[in-house]
């Protein structure tokens, strides 16, 4: 399911409203036992592989690595998919990734990645699956339990953001 919706200030994980700051690279707690981090992909190169190990080290911050079962590994290699795919689709289709957001509150986490594109991601449909790509958008929509584009009012670009269940 997608959902588009203008996105307001305190909607942003970790933040409290506008002007809030943004959490240190390590990730910060915020009211209600949200847990944050950001990652500036401005100016990088390899924002693939950067993002992906910029997961990796959250998910094992956050316990949902190393796991120790069947589900737990799932959900984690889930979060890593749907964070290459997401980033990959920025630098494809919308001008290249600025920032990746990740939040849990011990129940979902969310991915969100800002880019400055116009457009609008939507899985290829019909799907074809022997076909190379337009793969990136159905798999986010398989994996996650929600997933959508949020717009701040008179600011260039969107944020393309999905929510993962965390593992049992």
């Amino acid at each position: 399911m997608s959902t588009i919706r203008p996105q307001l200030p305190d909607e942003r994980p970790g933040e409290e409203g506008p002007g809030a700051p943004a959490s240190a690279p390590g990730g910060v707690s915020a009211p209600g036992g949200r847990q944050t981090r950001r990652l500036s992909l401005v100016g990088e190169s390899g924002v693939v592989p950067m993002a992906r190990d910029f997961a990796r080290q959250a998910l094992h911050a956050w316990g949902w690595m190393p796991a120790d079962g069947a589900d737990r590994k799932a959900a984690a290699e889930d979060v890593l998919l749907v964070v290459s795919e997401l980033v990959t689709n920025a630098c494809l289709h919308a001008e290249g990734p600025e920032e990746l957001v990740l939040g849990t509150d011990g129940k979902t986490l969310r991915i969100e990645v800002a880019d400055l594109g116009a457009g609008e991601p939507e899985p290829r449909r019909p799907h074809q699956a022997g076909r190379p790509g337009g793969h990136g958008m159905f798999i986010v929509q398989r994996l996650s339990v929600d997933w959508g584009v949020s717009r701040a009012e008179g600011v260039p670009g969107k944020r393309v953001w999905a929510e993962v269940a965390a593992p049992a």
